[in-house]
């Protein structure tokens, strides 16, 4: 769990930002965003008190480097950093910045490749997609021992319960009849 919540709300749009500052969850995550709101974003997240891991894979108009990275990390100081590439999570962690790396998949090949990269880069999380396996969630959990995010194609409380019971730290959703907790 990250500061006690089960659900991290995955913000797409306005729309599910201003849900998320009003609501008690403190912790999010920010997705799809464009690199010109990120000040007024960030701004907004600290006067609600509010902290974001940031997807800087899906920031329009930067790209998913590691000198972006080290750029959003010393300007906006995100509570950490999401990527699928290593890079990226290097150089986040080096600005110490908590850093999930983003799995998806899609065969037994797609899991050993990612589990190599996983020992290059060293996460402090690992976020599974489609979070709806939850036979692979523990699996990458056994076989690395880094925390487990669960997200994508997660639509309904029982696969929240499923998600969890099979070890994952953390559902990441955008469906917001799931955050409410």
């Amino acid at each position: 769990m990250i500061q006690g919540q089960s659900i991290l709300p995955a913000i797409r749009d306005m729309r599910d930002l201003e849900r998320f500052l009003s609501s008690e969850l403190e912790v999010g995550v920010l997705l799809e965003i464009h690199m010109s709101r990120l000040e007024p974003i960030f701004k907004l997240l600290e006067k609600h008190q509010k902290k974001v891991f940031i997807h800087m894979d899906l920031i329009q108009g930067m790209k998913a480097d590691e000198f972006a990275t080290e750029y959003v990390c010393q300007t906006y100081r995100p509570f950490g950093v999401i990527s699928t590439k290593g890079n990226v999570i290097v150089r986040a962690k080096q600005n110490h910045v908590l850093t999930v790396q983003r799995l998806f998949l899609i065969d037994s090949t797609s899991l050993e490749k990612s589990i190599k990269h996983i020992e290059r880069s060293k996460p402090d999380y690992i976020e599974v997609l489609p979070g709806i396996v939850p036979k692979y969630i523990r699996r990458v959990q056994e076989r690395t021992g880094i925390p487990v995010f669960a997200g994508g194609l997660i639509e309904t409380t029982e696969e929240v319960d499923a998600a969890l019971a099979a070890g994952a730290s953390v559902i990441t959703t955008s469906n917001r009849k799931l955050w409410t907790e």
